[in-house]
């Protein structure tokens, strides 16, 4: 009777401290980014507005095109607040975050684990690898021409194919540009002999230059998928995030826009 009594009581103590341990984690949820997005009936959207079937700012029309540029607007609608654009880039978007300046960055980032070190991820709603962008009768023909001496290769400077491709090329030189540079034009002004890039910059390219195709690698490299980035220690915010990434795939929303922009080929499962 006496190890049974000492039983419960263990187990009530065991039980009464998980429940201590909840308290704090209750307490900094009510700071959640989504209660402070309700109630400033604003959410603020950190993007990139020059990603191609990403988040592309027009030129003609001034106006955000892009899956990420159409998700933005259901994300607001959703949650029934108005849409603030803020506009970053791949080497300031961590720092935006964290400074408070957005809520969420919506522009294809790449989910990578050093990236995951001073951000948060949602689950993925795109998936690509790295590309090879060339001018059709230029010196690569083939995959294996990419890493060879005299060929320079080109990079947007913070992105995930950066760090991947300064690790892989091993013979060509490789080039990070930032804007107002871009990698387009290092290509068709031949200060470039390739663009190492993800799929939507390879449709791009494609669509809009004539004499320009891309190519594959015999096996796919650096497979990465793309989700929405929001700063670190908001379990509550992170949450609602994901079920927005879920939701949209369900009611068929995510496919209906990246059919729209180029990018069914890459929608993740």
């Amino acid at each position: 009777m006496k190890k049974h009594i000492a039983g419960l009581v263990a187990g009530a103590l065991s039980i009464a401290g998980l429940l201590g341990a909840a308290e704090p984690a209750a307490a900094q949820q009510t700071q959640s980014r989504l209660h402070e997005i309700t109630k400033a009936g604003k959410i603020r959207v950190c993007t990139w507005p020059t990603y191609y079937s990403i988040s592309f700012r027009n030129p003609s029309t001034g106006q955000l095109e892009g899956i990420d540029a159409d998700l933005m607007k259901e994300l607001a609608n959703d949650m029934g607040v108005k849409l603030e654009v803020v506009e970053t880039g791949f080497g300031t978007f961590i720092a935006d975050l964290q400074a408070n300046k957005c809520d969420i960055g919506m522009f294809g980032v790449g989910a990578t684990m050093k990236r995951a070190q001073a951000v948060e991820f949602s689950k993925p709603y795109l998936v690509t690898n790295v590309y090879a962008v060339i001018k059709e009768g230029g010196p690569i023909k083939q995959w294996s021409d990419v890493d060879k001496k005299g060929i320079t290769a080109v990079v947007t400077l913070g992105s995930y194919i950066e760090p991947f491709m300064r690790g892989y090329l091993k013979n060509a030189t490789l080039t990070a540009v930032s804007p107002p540079a871009t990698s387009q034009a290092e290509l068709m002004s031949n200060r470039a002999d390739v663009i190492m890039s993800d799929f939507p910059t390879a449709l791009r390219m494609q669509k809009e230059f004539p004499g320009v195709t891309y190519l594959l690698p015999p096996e796919k490299l650096a497979v990465t998928p793309y989700a929405y980035v929001v700063a670190p220690g908001d379990q509550m915010w992170l949450n609602y995030v994901n079920l927005f990434v879920d939701t949209i795939k369900l009611d068929g929303r995510l496919a209906k826009f990246a059919e729209k922009n180029g990018l069914g080929p890459i929608v993740a499962p």
